[in-house]
This record gives C-alpha cells, structure tokens and sequence, in this order.
C-alpha cells in the first residue's frame, strides 16, 4: 500500500492555502492523507447572505475542495483532476463560529473519482454533506508547475 510522503503534504499545503480562493474564502487545509482531507474556516462577515448565514456558495466552495483534496492524494503522481459534478445537502443554518470540513474518496477509478465532504461546527454538529464527482486528467498539474517532493514513499 502506498504512503503519502509528510514532504509533499507539506508543500502542497503551503501552495494552496496561500492560493486566491482560499485566501478569499479564509479556509485553510488542515490535514491530507491518503483518502483523506481535513480543511477549516472561520466564519467572517463576508461569509455571510442577506439574512445573516453563511452563504451556501461558501459551503459549497469548501465541499468541493475537501472531496478535491481526498481525491487528489489517491491520484499517481503527474495525474490531476477537476470537478465535473457536485451534490450538495444543506443541514443547518449557521451564524458564527468554525466550519470544519472532512473530505473522504469513496472510489477512484481510471477516469473518474468520488469524493464526499462533511462540514460541522467546533461542537461536532453537522451543517453540510456533500459528494463530488472528478475526472482525472492526465499531466494537468498544479497551477505554475511547482517542484514538489516525491508524492509517495
């Protein structure tokens, strides 16, 4: 079985949560493992709709990314992939506080892999779940082709 290497995860965090949309939404990668991704969010003013919730964009956003990242880190390397298709439940309106989201793969196969994302507050109690389904996508690579440690041990 292969294992994730501690030096990529470790740069490939540092890549993407500096990147734009994380920065834009404050969401931060936590944890990736193999199968797995663990990412957080503070909730902020500009996270919030009309009626004073957290926009469902937002939830959205950070479904996607967390079954993204789970996906990911199954993938070969110089393999990358890219939502084709999301499905999103929401569970419970929230004001404040921390959104803390585990992504999970459910299945990789040769062009297609599933992820699911669960959000839930700092108390434990769930917000949102979703699936996103992926297709991979041979050579496509993080944006500016950075050099990373080997992906596998």
């Amino acid at each position: 079985m292969q294992k994730l290497n501690p030096d990529y995860v470790q740069a490939v965090c540092a890549l993407i949560n500096p990147c734009p949309y994380f920065r834009l939404l404050s969401m931060e990668m936590r944890e990736l493992s193999l199968g797995h991704a663990l990412m957080e969010a503070d909730v902020e003013e500009k996270h919030l709709q009309a009626f004073g919730y957290v926009h469902g964009g937002v939830f959205a956003s950070i479904v996607d990314t967390a079954a993204f990242w789970a996906v990911f880190c199954k993938l070969d390397e110089n393999v990358g992939i890219t939502s084709v298709d999301l499905k999103l439940n929401y569970l419970a309106p929230v004001q404040k506080g921390k959104l803390i989201a585990r992504g999970r793969c459910i299945k990789l196969g040769k062009t297609l892999g599933l992820g699911e994302a669960e959000i839930t507050s700092s108390e434990g109690k769930l917000i949102a779940q979703g699936t996103s389904t992926l297709i991979i996508l041979p050579g496509f690579g993080l944006a500016g082709s950075p050099l990373l440690p080997p992906k596998f041990l």
